[in-house]
């Protein structure tokens, strides 16, 4: 794989670290800022609705800039919006920097994306996803539990300055290693914004697109309310909250490479066995959450399955995306922001609701089970399809 693609991971690595962070920090936030749990929750939600609005948009602005312009203009973006945000005392000034620097996020990952699947070789698409998406997974062992701990010792802004101090050396790597504008310009100025509009239209890859924006749903529901879940149901201190976290991230590290590794060879397969191990997963978590020993061995589970299944999904909509190089990557980015802004709304939706710090992981299972019944009809139209064309083609023959 061209190595282009680790330093594009890198940057990943630091926005990653930015998105998943607030997962810890959300108590601190809010008793800082003199704001509910739940609204200090919705910082989550705003960064995750920034880059849904953000990523076809940003990625129709960069359509005919030069890669490296437009990969630098966003990680400078991303940057400064970190910076405001460590300084600030007002709650919703915070929740500006946190949709600006989602717009710069989703432009950043669109035309990552887009990158990536350009540079990969033939029938390698779902690996060079795996490794951009790598960063994500490599924030959830590293830079999130790396971030809690900032939280815990130095208050919360300091994890901000951490993730400005991350960006920055990204942005030198990207400066230098990136082709520029004879390389890369203009990557969708062939098809026309019209031609990838009109591609983006076809049936599997919009239900692709929402078979992803569910999955991601019910990964960020319960992820975004993981500290007080552990703390208040599990029985575990404060200082397990890093180690949690970063359970779940070693799982999905290891989900995204194991589904970067079957998505190009075998993705039904994998869909097929994962969705319903998923669903499980998420009602045997709500069900055993009480117990640590449990609650502990299914984060790891479930933070391998999410990404697994995930990652897998993302390779699939760059596929049936082909011909809209540019606006694939950018509805891709928006479909699973669409859940990461659903998820925790609707986690949030239920804690208020008093029903407890348990009900996420039941959000998160129904949201599974719909992402099944979508797919699995979906599926039997496909193949009812196949059969009618058979049988059709086969009258064809005969009558001749």
């Amino acid at each position: 794989m061209p190595f282009v693609l680790y330093l594009l991971a890198l940057a990943v690595f630091a926005q990653g670290t930015s998105e998943f962070m607030l997962s810890g920090l959300i108590p601190d936030i809010a008793a800082d800022l003199r704001v509910s749990i739940p609204a200090a929750g919705a910082l989550t939600s705003a960064f995750a609705a920034g880059m849904v609005v953000g990523a076809p948009l940003m990625a129709l602005l960069s359509r005919r800039w030069p890669r490296r312009r437009a990969l630098l203009v966003f990680l400078v973006a991303f940057l400064v919006a970190h910076v405001v945000g460590a300084v600030t005392g007002s709650f919703a000034v915070l929740l500006t920097t946190r949709v600006v620097a989602a717009l710069a996020n989703a432009g950043f990952l669109a035309v990552a994306l887009a990158t990536a699947a350009a540079l990969a070789a033939p029938g390698a698409t779902g690996r060079a996803t795996s490794i951009l998406l790598s960063g994500t997974t490599l924030a959830c062992v590293a830079g999130v539990p790396a971030g809690a701990v900032l939280g815990q010792q130095w208050g919360w802004r300091a994890a901000f300055w951490a993730v400005a101090a991350v960006s920055l050396p990204a942005v030198l790597a990207l400066a230098r290693s990136v082709p520029g504008a004879e390389d890369g310009a203009g990557a969708g100025a062939a098809v026309g914004a019209r031609g990838e509009l009109r591609a983006l239209r076809r049936p599997r890859l919009l239900v692709t697109l929402l078979l992803g924006a569910l999955v991601n749903g019910a990964t960020f529901c319960t992820f975004t309310y993981l500290a007080p879940l552990v703390t208040g149901v599990s029985g575990l201190g404060a200082g397990a909250v890093p180690v949690v976290l970063a359970l779940f991230g070693l799982g999905s590290f290891a989900g995204v490479t194991a589904g970067g590794r079957l998505a190009d060879r075998r993705p039904r397969p994998l869909l097929a066995a994962g969705g319903p191990a998923l669903l499980a997963g998420w009602a045997l978590f709500a069900l055993t959450a009480g117990h640590p020993a449990a609650a502990v061995a299914l984060v790891l589970v479930q933070g391998t399955l999410s990404f697994a299944v995930g990652s897998t999904l993302i390779a699939q909509a760059l596929h049936a995306a082909a011909e809209a190089p540019t606006l694939g990557g950018g509805f891709a980015t928006a479909a699973l922001n669409v859940g990461a802004a659903l998820g925790p709304w609707c986690g949030g939706a239920a804690l208020a609701a008093g029903f407890g710090y348990r009900a996420p992981l039941w959000v998160s299972a129904l949201l599974v089970a719909l992402a099944l019944i979508l797919g699995g009809t979906a599926e039997l139209v496909r193949l009812r399809r196949r059969a009618d064309g058979a049988a059709g083609g086969a009258g064809v023959a005969a009558g001749g």
